[in-house]
């Protein structure tokens, strides 16, 4: 009798992936890469809408369903981005105009200006603009929508130096 139970191995990405568009019959491809030490993946399909959703929330809680299957399989596994027909860059393009819009409000009047509720990547996108701004920063603030916050941006405060 085998007492040994069997080993975990890694699963592909992209693979499982492929399985779960297989599986809803949704024709497409999936190219892998890895982008900032992570897998990218990156689906063409001719039904890129049915896929990536209103407002993005069909593709986003692909990645999510993605992620924790990779997850429950391996805690070490690492995050899986997820993009289907360029949505993600121009969800992030639209995100940095309205955060580039607001940053201009912001410095005219001085005043500190919300945004959202967004999701985690949509306010990292903005977090990561004013990262290096030196008048300005960004910072998350409870929402009310579960697992969303707002982003403030603000005058940045000065840190008053230690003497």
């Amino acid at each position: 009798m085998n007492t040994d139970s069997p080993v975990a191995t890694p699963l592909d990405p992209k693979t499982v992936v492929e399985t779960i568009l297989t599986t809803l019959a949704i024709p497409g491809t999936v190219e892998q890469s890895v982008i900032d030490g992570a897998p990218f993946l990156r689906i063409t399909t001719p039904d890129a809408g049915l896929l990536i959703g209103k407002r993005g929330q069909t593709i986003y809680q692909l990645q999510f369903l993605v992620n924790r299957i990779l997850q429950r399989h391996d805690l070490k596994a690492p995050r899986v981005t997820i993009d289907c027909e360029n949505h993600r860059d121009q969800q992030n393009e639209e995100i940095l105009r309205q955060a580039k819009d607001a940053a201009e409000k912001v410095r005219r009047w001085g005043e500190a200006v919300c945004l959202g509720p967004l999701a985690t990547f949509d306010r990292q996108v903005i977090q990561k603009h004013f990262y290096t701004d030196r008048e300005l920063e960004a910072i998350s603030e409870p929402g009310e929508e579960t697992g969303k916050k707002k982003i403030m941006i603000r005058v940045r405060h000065a840190v008053p130096v230690a003497r």
